[in-house]
């Protein structure tokens, strides 16, 4: 008990200094960002390697990434447990920008940089209109090539829990006819989608290996869902994590 309670202590603390920073770094940066995406790329770059180090000596959680991160072009298809994985898979791409919901756009901070970087906002609650705008802003982006991250679930997803992959990623697939990177995460088991609590133990993403684009919808979604899902159970087991029947 008393154990946890320190470590509850020292995650409210580094809670805290995590959203202190992101106006620390968001507006010291933020005339670099105003000059070039360069400047965005550097200061989102510069947040994302601070929580890692912090995390690290803070609350005990180191991190690691297994696979070969993309370079060049291409889709990146991710497993979405909790606002840490944003940041690993982001700090582990040179030109990452997200399929994002379209509220963040209009958080202080998040959101400038968010449009800085050439992220895509999709408003959720119409399902067809946001697909037909999402294709149609990464075409209007495709003149700033980089790594277009998608989250095919659309929302965080607890450790054993299930929700169904959504036919959007496989229809940008389609359009963009560029490799798509599934990666796999066990960050959940440790940072939860909710609450103060951080436990402390070695959180990884892996980029796997890449599905070519020639596969039509189905069979893409359907070998993206299993190489994620098969991948990703297996770093939750690694973690300690025990699926409930």
């Amino acid at each position: 008990m008393i154990a946890y309670s320190v470590q509850w202590v020292r995650c409210l603390v580094f809670n805290i200094q995590m959203y202190v920073m992101i106006a620390v770094i968001g507006i010291g940066f933020f005339p670099l960002a105003l000059m070039s995406r360069n400047g965005a790329y550097m200061a989102c770059h510069a947040y994302t390697s601070w929580i890692k180090w912090t995390a690290g000596w803070m609350i005990g959680l180191q991190t690691v990434v297994r696979g070969t991160p993309p370079k060049g072009a291409a889709l990146v298809a991710a497993k979405h447990q909790s606002f840490f994985d944003v940041m690993l898979i982001f700090a582990a791409l040179p030109r990452g920008k997200f399929i994002m919901k379209s509220l963040l756009m209009y958080a202080p901070i998040v959101g400038q940089y968010g449009l800085r970087l050439g992220c895509v906002p999709v408003n959720r609650g119409k399902r067809g209109a946001a697909v037909a705008k999402m294709l149609k802003d990464v075409a209007n982006g495709a003149q700033d090539p980089g790594q277009l991250i998608i989250y095919p679930q659309g929302t965080r997803v607890a450790p054993g829990t299930h929700k169904p992959y959504k036919v959007g990623t496989a229809v940008l697939y389609e359009q963009m006819q560029q490799p798509c990177i599934p990666v796999a995460t066990n960050v959940g088991v440790f940072w939860p989608k909710r609450g103060v609590y951080r436990k402390p133990g070695l959180a990884v993403i892996e980029f796997l290996e890449p599905i070519p684009p020639d596969l039509d919808k189905t069979a893409f979604l359907k070998k993206l869902e299993s190489e994620i899902e098969e991948h990703s159970n297996r770093l939750m087991a690694e973690a300690g994590f025990v699926q409930k029947d």
